[in-house]
């Protein structure tokens, strides 16, 4: 088979391999591994494990896909509670929770170009199954092929009058549970009233900021909230090269800070009111130092390899363990659930806090964006220069670069290993770190991420420093390894 489980999920380009009838198979493999004994750890021993959720973004045929996942957990002996209308990841993921089911099923392809679809897999613990997990799904999926054996299947309607299938709206439960996460009287108390873009991409994440802000006397006004399976011809993910409407509005004084979401809303960006991008490594800091200073909480920071070090020099001064897992929120999520974690993201914009599901969430964070506003009282363009001043300052930039043919990437690391050079331009090299890839740590607190990709040829870079001098002289070095690779 072709369909494998990435580190969060299965993507494919839809009507080449992501079909009605690999969905279905898909579906089969899953209900069989939740049928199969130890689905459940014994930490979730009082959820059912006869029970699923099911969800969808606004991807083409995304609803009909659904649907299908839904009849097959049905014949499957499963009951499945499904979203009536398109819904964001962290939604149907905190529904696990509070349904206490076994999982869920989310049919989306989250940042990804409008022509892929693909299948997230949640776990009881309400995120990301982990790769045991997706391993038996592989599994149950190659044996059924093997054996040759189809996809049991029921008549949606008939589902429906026998109880297997329950159509449900996700919100009110999530919208709740935020709520106690966000101070949402702060929000209220901004002492002007502010103006908020809230740019939902044409994603799932559409009327959930809205919805929850009703009510704290903000001018809120959502962009991009209607469905468009093309996302009007980009990608959903919420970085500056896509998002020419959230500028537009910005700079057309329609709002003093941007918010936004991506295809099935677990990450989040922003824009100030001078309409420059926040990127999510700002944002996250942000909401560190306001957690810590304002709100006295406390517990580890956990961030990916590619994550600013503003976040290390944070909790350096906070006296806050740190830990740095491999890119991936499913890494974050494993730490989530067995430390005591005050906040965990990743540079692409999935970041959960304390007190959370173990899932990244765009639409929690764009509200924690706006109680840290409130809260100091200050736009966030005054925010973010305090915190270059006090952390920074920090130049930051990420480059894929394309390789002739495709490389090991075992066999990439180990050889940059063994030609790590003492120097990188003017910086000194101080340590190399083998998580994920290969990080030079240099000095002033400068680095170089090379991370070859496991499916493409690709190599990413990334790199951080003090100036943009320091930045350009590591991307050349990345440049270099790219061509002698």
């Amino acid at each position: 088979m072709t369909i494998h489980f990435g580190t969060d999920g299965w993507r494919a380009v839809i009507s080449d391999t992501f079909t009605f009838r690999n969905v279905r198979l898909v579906a089969q493999a899953i209900a069989d591994a939740v049928n199969s004994p130890d689905w459940l750890d014994e930490g979730h021993s009082d959820h059912d494990p006869q029970l699923m959720v099911v969800g969808h973004d606004t991807r083409f045929l995304s609803d009909r896909f659904a649907r299908e996942v839904a009849r097959v957990l049905a014949a499957n002996d499963i009951k499945v509670h499904l979203a009536h209308t398109d819904a964001p990841t962290p939604a149907i993921s905190y529904a696990v929770t509070h349904l206490r089911a076994a999982g869920a099923v989310m049919v989306t392809a989250s940042h990804n170009a409008p022509r892929y679809n693909g299948i997230k897999l949640k776990a009881a613990y309400a995120g990301s199954a982990p790769p045991a997990q997706c391993r038996r799904v592989e599994m149950y999926l190659n044996n059924n092929e093997t054996r040759t054996h189809g996809p049991n299947l029921m008549n949606f309607e008939q589902a429906q009058r026998a109880g297997m299938i329950i159509r449900f709206n996700p919100f009110q439960p999530y919208a709740e549970h935020v709520c106690k996460l966000i101070d949402m009287e702060r929000i209220s108390g901004f002492p002007e009233r502010l103006h908020v873009v809230v740019d939902a991409m044409h994603g799932s994440g559409r009327n959930y900021l809205k919805s929850l802000l009703d009510g704290t006397g903000l001018e809120i006004m959502e962009i991009r909230g209607e469905i468009n399976p093309g996302f009007g011809g980009v990608h959903p993910e919420p970085i500056m090269k896509y998002l020419a409407a959230t500028t537009s509005a910005i700079t057309n004084g329609r709002g003093d800070v941007g918010l936004i979401t991506d295809g099935d809303g677990d990450r989040i960006g922003a824009m100030d009111g001078r309409g420059q991008f926040i990127d999510p490594h700002r944002i996250m800091a942000l909401c560190l130092r306001y957690l810590v200073e304002k709100k006295n909480q406390s517990g580890a920071v956990v961030k990916t390899v590619s994550t600013t070090h503003m976040l290390n020099r944070q909790a350096e001064l906070y006296g806050l363990p740190l830990h740095e897992t491999a890119v991936g929120f499913n890494h974050i999520s494993d730490l989530m659930r067995s430390n005591h974690v005050l906040i965990g993201g990743e540079e692409s914009g999935g970041i959960s806090i304390q007190g959370h599901i173990p899932e990244g969430d765009g639409i929690l964070m764009g509200l924690l964006l706006l109680e840290v506003m409130a809260a100091y009282a200050a736009p966030l363009h005054e925010l973010v220069d305090d915190l270059l001043r006090d952390f920074g300052p920090v130049e930051y930039t990420r480059h894929d670069l394309h390789l002739a043919h495709a490389v090991e990437k075992e066999e990439l690391v180990l050889r940059l290993q063994d030609r790590a050079p003492d120097t990188i331009g003017h910086l000194s090299v101080k340590e190399l770190r083998t998580t994920d890839g290969v990080k030079y740590l240099l000095e002033n607190d400068c680095w170089l991420l090379i991370r070859p990709s496991g499916t493409e040829p690709l190599l990413r870079v990334y790199a951080e420093g003090r100036s943009k001098t320091d930045v350009e002289v590591l991307l050349d070095y990345g440049r270099e390894v790219a061509q002698s690779a």
